[in-house]
């Protein structure tokens, strides 16, 4: 089985229109967790209550398609997008097999799937947890990788941004530990990866920090 390959705007809405499901991989080449979650959704494909759905796959290289990048708020990858008549209905952020297969089952049924069920810990617990982890350091970014192996072409691009700034901070590689992975995107209510946080408080993902470098704020904000 192949996934469809989308490779340009006009490409992308005809793809999304349909009433079925529509499962979009933003991948890159050179990522090894892309690799993994194109041969996940082959396998999916395969499966035959998925094929009695006719639902489609396919998927895009991220960075030739800035646009739709911009669009959808796809700030790493590997992202799924799934989407039922041109709207929106869910997204997958990183490369968990069980989470993919999951989701992608349920909404091929139509059925509802709460991914909060993958996170098996006190909600209390993951809370104190976040917050200590977010206050290791006044400037902190959760990433895929680490600053000197960044895992995705969103995160190699804040690390550069904020390496040229000369600033001090700290990095927690979000890949190593599914349930900070999965607990922060609820707890600082921002769906995609990286997430820089000054002093505790969110500042926002790579769009925003090229923001406020474009605006020339980013030194002060960092440093406030």
């Amino acid at each position: 089985m192949s996934l469809y390959n989308i490779d340009s705007r006009e490409k992308f809405e005809n793809f999304i229109k349909p009433p079925i499901l529509s499962v979009v991989h933003f991948t890159a080449e050179w990522l090894v967790e892309c690799t993994v979650v194109s041969d996940v959704l082959k396998e999916l494909l395969k499966i035959p209550e998925i094929k009695a759905s006719k639902s489609q796959f396919g998927e895009c290289e991220a960075e030739k398609l800035d646009e739709i990048v911009w669009t959808y708020k796809v700030e790493a990858v590997p992202t799924i997008l799934l989407f039922r008549n041109g709207k929106l209905v869910d997204r997958l952020d990183g490369a968990s097999a069980k989470l993919i297969t999951t989701k992608i089952k349920a909404h091929c049924l139509e059925k509802e799937v709460s991914e909060k069920e993958d996170v098996n810990v006190s909600p209390q617990k993951l809370e104190d947890r976040l917050k200590a982890l977010i206050s290791r350091h006044n400037v902190m970014l959760f990433m895929k990788g680490n600053r000197d192996a960044p895992r995705c072409g969103f995160s190699r691009t804040i690390i550069q941004i904020l390496n040229e700034t000369g600033v001090s901070y700290d990095t927690f590689d979000i890949l190593t530990d599914e349930e900070v992975r999965q607990g922060l995107k609820e707890y600082s209510d921002w769906p995609t990866y990286p997430q820089l946080y000054v002093k505790g408080e969110l500042i926002g993902g790579l769009d925003i920090i090229k923001e406020l470098k474009a605006s020339g704020d980013l030194d002060a904000t960092l440093k406030a």
